[in-house]
């Protein structure tokens, strides 16, 4: 089946997912990768926002795979 979700969209979701999930597994080395690319721009709300941003991808994601089912 296609996807509902277009294309470029889900790549953006797709690759913010994958910022999320290396966050959460260097999480075991006490290493935040957010807040590392936070930090680097210099704005405390960049970090807010990427975390949305990993949200709402996985939003995205599982809306994708219910519809294509």
């Amino acid at each position: 089946m296609t996807s509902l979700i277009p294309e470029p969209l889900g790549k953006i979701a797709h690759i913010l997912l994958v910022i999320g999930g290396l966050n959460w597994g260097f999480a075991i080395v006490e290493l935040n990768l957010v807040e590392i690319i936070a930090n680097a721009i210099t704005l405390p709300i960049i970090g807010t926002i990427i975390y949305a941003l990993v949200g709402i991808s996985a939003i995205i994601s599982v809306i994708d795979v219910a519809m294509t089912k």
